[in-house]
């Protein structure tokens, strides 16, 4: 429990720590201890956590290379025109596209459609 202290010896550490502090300081100081081993787990805690957080950054920034890398071989030059047998052929002449964008129906002409 205590690596190599036994009964005996714990019971010699509390009678001496009893007769110098007394009754009435050892809760206090045992609060304080608790606070201040609370304090330190925290700290520690803290800075696992940033370490741990340090080595992800550092090998996120050895793996973005590799991932980036296809990306930049792409090329930024626009397509060439297409060529005319590629383009969309025109409506006859007869019939008319209205290339405004349609009105929205009135309540009369709703009513019509839904009936």
């Amino acid at each position: 429990m205590f690596g190599s202290l036994g009964v005996p010896e714990l019971l010699l550490i509390f009678a001496v720590i009893l007769i110098v502090f007394g009754p009435r300081r050892i809760p206090e100081i045992g609060r304080t201890l608790g606070k201040a081993l609370g304090e330190f787990r925290k700290a520690t805690d803290d800075l696992k956590s940033t370490i741990e957080r340090e080595v992800r950054i550092e090998e996120l920034k050895k793996i973005t290379p590799q991932v980036v890398t296809p990306f930049e071989s792409v090329s930024r030059v626009e397509p060439a025109s297409e060529s005319p047998s590629l383009q969309v052929a025109e409506p006859a002449s007869g019939t008319q596209e209205s290339t405004s964008s349609p009105e929205p129906l009135g309540d009369s002409e709703t009513r019509s459609l839904v009936d």
